[in-house]
């Protein structure tokens, strides 16, 4: 579609990213889910959440975690007016239309626990009062795996609540030598200009849901969701949220491929970023987890 052409085209543009880590992470948007991105610093996650943030004609704000940040400070609070003499709430960075949560390990369980109900259901509910987030809600968080000192790491309730989980790995040389030269004299976001507007995320978001996924598509999924369950090595599985959510990815990646219907290779594709976080291995971490669905997808038979 022309709409991903010109999206894509103007990321790129101004940041080196994988193309292929780059559909995913527009697959999560196109599909209404969030993004955790995991790596070292210095990646450029960072960079990559910002470019399509500035790419997209909407709302964005960003949320630097840290261990004393409190849930207010992210939802928004009530504030007495002594003008007016009554309490007026005051909306946090959650009510954007996309919101980077960066370094999300660094704030306490406490903070990270008031995230859940944006992230499941599209709203907020504080001092009683329940308020609808705006659509498109997106939510891009990072956290870097190797730092422990002054983290929290994100319990397995909160991790589900994350369509995908990547990793954007270092890049190779002739992406590094590309970056060295777009950093030479300025910074490529600064001339970055919106090429979507609000009404195209929606029927981007909107067209994917209209995407057909056959029977034996279903029950192809449904395997692989048992399949985790079963292993071995796994304490715990993917849930039914999760195979829904792996549902609507693999949908939106068929929209991003130009196809109005799911193919086997659309779950292949999806099935690493949307269940390995979900997974609780005995051997803990997201790299046990890939290490099990790259088993599962060898040994779940495909539908033909």
């Amino acid at each position: 579609m022309d709409l991903i052409a010109r999206l894509t085209a103007n990321i790129q543009a101004a940041v080196v990213v994988d193309t292929d880590k780059l559909k995913l992470i527009l697959a999560a948007l196109i599909a209404r889910g969030h993004l955790l991105l995991e790596d070292v610093p210095g990646i450029g996650k960072t960079l990559v959440a910002k470019a399509l943030a500035r790419s997209l004609a909407t709302d964005f704000k960003r949320v630097q975690c840290t261990p004393d940040l409190l849930p207010g400070d992210i939802t928004g609070s009530s504030l007495y007016d002594q003008r007016q003499q009554e309490f007026i709430f005051v909306p946090g960075p959650l009510f954007a239309h996309v919101v980077l949560v960066d370094e999300i390990n660094r704030a306490t369980p406490r903070t990270q626990s008031s995230l859940l109900e944006a992230l499941a259901e599209g709203q907020i509910t504080t001092d009683g009062v329940t308020r609808p987030l705006a659509q498109p809600f997106f939510v891009i968080a990072t956290q870097n795996p190797v730092e422990t000192a002054g983290t929290f790491p994100l319990p397995e309730a909160q991790l589900d609540r994350f369509l995908f989980s990547l990793s954007m790995g270092y890049p190779g040389a002739a992406a590094e030598l590309l970056i060295l030269e777009r950093e030479e004299h300025t910074n490529p976001l600064d001339d970055m200009r919106p090429t979507l507007s609000l009404e195209d995320i929606l029927h981007l978001q909107n067209s994917a849901l209209q995407v057909e996924v056959a029977r034996p598509l279903k029950e192809y999924i449904v395997r692989l969701v048992l399949a985790s369950r079963e292993h071995p090595d796994v304490l715990l599985g993917v849930s039914p949220r999760g195979g829904v959510a792996l549902q609507r990815a693999t949908q939106a990646m068929a929209l991003l491929n130009g196809r109005e219907f799911v193919t086997p290779d659309d779950v292949k594709t999806i099935a690493p970023a949307a269940m390995a976080h979900r997974l609780l291995t005995r051997a803990r971490g997201l790299d046990s987890g890939r290490a099990v669905v790259a088993e599962l997808l060898k040994k779940v038979a495909v539908p033909v």
